[in-house]
C-alpha cells in the first residue's frame, strides 16, 4: 500500500471513531432528582392542559348545541323575525320569564296542566353600564293584549282590550308575553330568556344556595315553605319554594311575593359578585349545564359570546345602582277581576318612558312593599368608585321616584 493510501485510510478510521456511539458498557449520566420531577411535571402539566381543552372545547360545542335546540324565534305582531341588535353598544333590554308549565317535570311540582308565565323581570342596562334597572310585572296584571302570531306552534290570537298578563305565554309561548310587555313599555326587547321549576332549583344548587333573611315564621300550606325567623341559606326545592311563595308572606297578594322575591334576588346579585361566578369556570360550567337543560332562549340569546357581551355589561354596575322595581299597580277590582290588579298608569308611565330614554332610576331608599322589611341589623353599603371615592348621591331628579316600590342590591331585605 503507497504512503498516500495509508493516509486516506487512517483518515477515514479516524472520522468513523469520531462518530462511533458512546459504548454499549459505558457509563451513562445520571439524571438529577429535580430535573427528572420537573420533566414529569411539564410533561403531566402538558398532557393535562391538552385534554382539558379537549374537553372544554367539546363541552361548549355540547351545551352550544342543546341551548340552540331549545331556542325560539321572536317575531313582530305580524309574524316578521325580530333582527337583533348588530352590536351590543348601547342599552340592553332581556325578559325572564318563569314557567309553571309542570310538562316534561318531575311530578313532584303537581299534575296542573297550564302554563302560566308566574315570574315577568326586564333587565334593563344602560347604554353606559352605570345603571340597571330589574322591572318586575306582576302575574295578575291586567293589560292590554297585542295581536300575537304564535311561538308556541298554536294559531296565535287577535288583540283584545284586557287581559291577565300571565295568560299570554298560554295563549300564544313567552314571545306573546315579551309583545305585550313592549306594547305596554314602549321598550324594545330583543332578548328573552324562559326558565322552568327544575331549572330554578338546579340553578340555586349550581352557586351554593342563596342566603335570605326571615324576619318572621314563614308557614306556607300552598307551596308547603315552613321557615323560622332568622338566616337561611335556600337552594334546591326551599329556593323554588320561597320565589313561589305568596300566601307566607305580606297580606297574601302577588304584589308581597314581588317583594319577597326581591329579598332572594337582591341576595343573589351579591353573591354572584362577592363570590366571583362570573369568573369561576366551575360555576360558569354548571349554570350553563343547567340553563341548557332547562331553560329557552330567543335564537338571538343562544350565542355563548352574546351571553358573556351581557354578563360582562352588567357586572361593573354598582350595587347601589342595580335597581329592583315592580309596576305601580293596585288592587280592589269588581267582579269578575277581584283578585286582579290594574297598572297605576299615571306612575306607570313615568318608569316606562325613563326606561326607553335610557335614564337612571336610583331610589333614595328602600321601599320594599308588604312582602319585605329593610333588615334592621345592616345598613346599605354603596361600592366605593375606581378613584376610592364614595359613589355620588342620586340626582335631584330621582326624588320625584319615592312612591316606586322596590330596592337596590346594595340594599339587605328580610322577607316580611
Amino acid at each position: 500500500m503507497t504512503e498516500e493510501k495509508k493516509t486516506q485510510v487512517s483518515r477515514r478510521a479516524h472520522r468513523k471513531e469520531k462518530r462511533r456511539p458512546l459504548a454499549r458498557h459505558g457509563r451513562i449520566p445520571v439524571q438529577k432528582t429535580g430535573s427528572a420531577i420537573w420533566g414529569l411535571f411539564f410533561k403531566g402539566l402538558a398532557a393535562f392542559i391538552g385534554a382539558t381543552l379537549a374537553v372544554v372545547g367539546f363541552v361548549t360545542v355540547d351545551l352550544t348545541n342543546q341551548i340552540k335546540a331549545n331556542g325560539i324565534t321572536l317575531t313582530d305582531a305580524n309574524g316578521n323575525a325580530f333582527k337583533p341588535p348588530a352590536d351590543m353598544k348601547g342599552p340592553i333590554n332581556l325578559m325572564l320569564v318563569g314557567s309553571d308549565s309542570r310538562a316534561g317535570q318531575s311530578a313532584v311540582f303537581g299534575k296542573v296542566s297550564s302554563t302560566l308565565a308566574d315570574v315577568i323581570i326586564v333587565l334593563h342596562i344602560s347604554a353606559d353600564r352605570k345603571n340597571a334597572v330589574a322591572l318586575s310585572f306582576p302575574r295578575d296584571l291586567l293589560v292590554p293584549w297585542p295581536a300575537c302570531p304564535s311561538t308556541s306552534g298554536g294559531s296565535g290570537y287577535l288583540p283584545q282590550s284586557l287581559g291577565q298578563i300571565n295568560a299570554t305565554i298560554a295563549n300564544g309561548g313567552p314571545g306573546c308575553t315579551l309583545l305585550t310587555v313592549e306594547k305596554l313599555t314602549g321598550l324594545t326587547i330583543p332578548y328573552l330568556a324562559m326558565i322552568n321549576f327544575s331549572g330554578v332549583i338546579e340553578m340555586s344548587n349550581a352557586i351554593g344556595g342563596v342566603q335570605v333573611c326571615v324576619a318572621k315564621d314563614i308557614n306556607d300550606t300552598y307551596t308547603f315553605l315552613h321557615l323560622k325567623k332568622g338566616v337561611h341559606v335556600l337552594q334546591g326545592m326551599q329556593a323554588l319554594q320561597f320565589l313561589r311563595t305568596r300566601h307566607g308572606v305580606g297580606d297574601g297578594s302577588d304584589l308581597s311575593r314581588i317583594s319577597n322575591q326581591q329579598v332572594f334576588l337582591t341576595s343573589l346579585v351579591r353573591k354572584v359578585r362577592s363570590a366571583g361566578v362570573l369568573t369561576n369556570p366551575v360555576y360558569l360550567y354548571s349554570l350553563a349545564n343547567a340553563a341548557a337543560r332547562n331553560m329557552t332562549l330567543s335564537s338571538s340569546l343562544t350565542d355563548l359570546n352574546t351571553m358573556v357581551s351581557i354578563a360582562s355589561a352588567l357586572k361593573n354596575v354598582p350595587l347601589e345602582k342595580i335597581t329592583f322595581l315592580q309596576v305601580p299597580a293596585h288592587g280592589g277590582l269588581p267582579a269578575p277581576n277581584s283578585g286582579r290588579v290594574m297598572p297605576n298608569y299615571d306612575q306607570a308611565n313615568v318608569l316606562f318612558q325613563k326606561l326607553v330614554n335610557d335614564e337612571p332610576i336610583v331610589l333614595n331608599k328602600a321601599n320594599t312593599g308588604s312582602g319585605a322589611i329593610v333588615d334592621p341589623s345592616s345598613t346599605p353599603s354603596p361600592q366605593p368608585t375606581k378613584s376610592g371615592a364614595p359613589a355620588p348621591s342620586p340626582t335631584p331628579s330621582d326624588t320625584s321616584l319615592d312612591w316606586a316600590r322596590g330596592t337596590n342590591a346594595s340594599t339587605k331585605t328580610c322577607s316580611a
